[in-house]
């Protein structure tokens, strides 16, 4: 258990809308097909923008709308798996864009695919000393995605969502677990430069993602309630006021729901906005709870997600006093 408070939340997503009718005239598809086996109604895909770009915005908003004196920064993490560039980071671009070069701030990325937030939230609750974290999801999926494969087109998203968190003692605080099983690496991946010969049936040169739907589906239901069981501990699941999954699937979703008898109604969903925004997905949506006060005081949500690799996590968060209470008891 780790004591770290929220104190301010953004998120930002990409400038196109693209409807399920607009994806019909690409590819054998229709908005009653793709709703109905998703739950996704559009999704907004990034134009000339990359993926620092977006959680640049996102930190920004988060900074701004929070009054938050951002020198008081001392950790960056960006959670990613569409970066800029190989090398420099995404946080370091972070970090120049709001004007932070000088301040004594460590900066850097984490691929976690769609359980990276949760992580990169843990590394951060553990790394931080004093002053505040800025933890952000952020992916442009469309610039990774086949846009003539129906499996994998009418799912992505770009987003991106930013929290900072600071140590407190007023009783807030946060529960992890984390976990990855690399045995099943094939069944969502985009291929690298080690995997690239390996493309002989793409007929572009780009890379692409790749999915096998009913492998991830299947770890899906498996692993997201395993990991919010490990959070809640010996609590009741009815001590959760608020869940923010990662939004991959209403189905997966409603399994979920089912499985832990958790009601639907007291989850928070947007997949149907944005789609799976992979790393962005759990930040984004936390965000814009937090924008429409649906975190309140003396509240305990969870926050879990599952991705490539397989990975999956979950985080419980304790908030004691509300989003505008005082912030300086670090």
């Amino acid at each position: 258990m780790e004591n770290v408070k929220i104190i301010g939340c953004g998120y930002a997503y990409g400038s196109n809308c693209v409807t399920n009718d607009m994806l019909k005239n690409v590819v054998d598809t229709s908005d009653e097909w793709i709703q109905s086996r998703t739950g996704i109604k559009q999704r907004t895909v990034s134009k000339n923008e990359n993926t620092s770009d977006l959680a640049i915005r996102a930190a920004k908003k988060a900074i701004k709308e929070n009054h938050i004196d951002k020198h008081e920064i001392s950790l960056i993490i960006v959670a990613t798996c569409t970066p800029d560039n190989v090398t420099p980071s995404c946080a370091c671009l972070v970090q120049e864009a709001l004007g932070l070069n000088e301040d004594p701030i460590m900066a850097f990325d984490i691929n976690a695919a769609c359980s990276g937030f949760i992580y990169a939230l843990q590394c951060a609750s553990r790394m931080l000393d004093k002053g505040i974290a800025l933890v952000i999801g952020a992916e442009t999926l469309s610039k990774i995605l086949d846009w003539k494969d129906r499996n994998t087109c009418v799912l992505f998203g770009d987003g991106a969502g930013a929290v900072l968190i600071k140590r407190c003692n007023d009783g807030s605080n946060m529960t992890f677990y984390a976990r990855s099983k690399g045995d099943k690496d094939k069944a969502l991946y985009c291929a690298g430069r080690s995997l690239q010969p390996e493309l002989k049936n793409i007929a572009q040169e780009k890379p692409y993602l790749s999915m096998n739907g009913r492998e991830v589906f299947r770890f899906a239901i498996r692993s997201m309630p395993d990991a919010i069981e490990h959070v809640l501990k010996e609590e009741s699941i009815d001590s959760i006021d608020l869940m923010i999954p990662h939004q991959a699937n209403i189905r997966i979703l409603e399994y979920v729901s089912k499985k832990m008898k958790f009601p639907m109604d007291k989850m928070f969903i947007n997949l149907d906005q944005f789609g799976n925004t992979s790393a962005a997905s759990v930040p984004l949506a936390l965000g814009q709870a937090w924008q429409q006060n649906k975190i309140k005081e003396n509240m305990n949500l969870v926050l879990v997600g599952f991705g490539a690799g397989f990975t999956w996590a979950a985080c419980k968060i304790h908030i004691e006093g509300g989003k505008h209470d005082d912030q300086s008891d670090a």
